[in-house]
């Protein structure tokens, strides 16, 4: 993937090297919160809370850039100017978001954050959260190495923020109130679906602008689709597969709704609640 020598973004905040400890999250807690939200969270709010406890604050000299800390700011620059074009034309009034980069837990208004959790979006503050070590869970632990893999959940995630622009996260938290467990999985698998979508219209757009994508990057997207769908997940943990369970579809649908994205183009084209 091209994508050195192109703009970074304002929008970082750096908590990398302040450490939070204290609280008595255990390892049950932690499996826990990977499973509800291990990768493109549930709610946070939801998982967060599962985790929160007091914590004090140990802090060291802030990280140094990184190769791949400046990775993530060119990524979020590129959301940035995607989303502040296409936005106007789908009717959101846009707004960045910032992306907050920490190590092992960090404080929002979504609750206590935490790495184990994988990468997550706050709507009450507005921010990207992820510990870029994730990236290694990512490639070893996941198996979906790669630039663009990476990329692509930087770009999901955002994908939540336009969401919450638009409305519709809280229109899902409100409707979920009056559904069964079941019906409520099904409508957050369609939100987790139409972030996959915006994830693969970012991409489009993004490489027509800059043809940042080398020959395996597209691949490298899909593969990550497929490592984090809700069967493929169930399977690979050794429990069964139960649709009815499902809060971010399955790797066929995150697969296909994230190409549909990249081949359409169009806000419209990533309506997952139609139907």
């Amino acid at each position: 993937m091209r994508w050195k020598n192109r703009r970074r973004s304002q929008n970082i905040d750096d908590r990398r090297g302040q450490r939070r400890a204290g609280g008595k999250v255990g390892l049950g807690g932690l499996l826990v919160a990977v499973a509800a939200g291990y990768f493109f969270g549930i709610d946070p709010a939801m998982v967060i809370t599962l985790l929160e406890g007091q914590s004090t604050v140990s802090t060291s000299a802030p990280a140094a850039p990184t190769e791949r800390s400046e990775f993530v700011s060119v990524i979020l620059a590129d959301t940035e100017d995607v989303w502040a074009d296409l936005a106007p034309k789908a009717g959101i009034r846009y707004q960045d978001p910032t992306l907050v980069m920490f190590t092992g837990s960090t404080p929002t208004q979504c609750g206590q954050g935490q790495s184990a959790m994988g990468p997550f979006y706050c709507s009450l503050d507005q921010s990207v959260y992820i510990d870029l070590g994730f990236f290694d869970t990512l490639a070893r632990q996941l198996g979906a190495p790669g630039d663009f893999a990476q990329a692509y959940v930087i770009a999901h995630e955002v994908g939540h923020h336009v969401q919450n622009l638009q409305g519709t996260l809280g229109k899902v938290r409100q409707a979920k109130q009056r559904l069964s467990s079941s019906e409520g999985n099904a409508l957050q698998v369609a939100v987790e679906l139409q972030a996959d979508c915006y994830a693969g219209l970012w991409a489009k757009v993004a490489n027509d602008r800059y043809q940042m994508l080398d020959g395996d990057d597209l691949a490298e997207a899909m593969l990550a689709a497929h490592k984090i769908g809700d069967d493929t997940l169930a399977k690979n943990a050794g429990r069964a597969v139960v649709p009815e369970s499902f809060t971010h579809g399955s790797s066929e649908q995150r697969k296909a709704w994230f190409l549909r994205g990249f081949q359409v183009g169009t806000v419209e084209s990533c309506n997952t609640f139609s139907g």
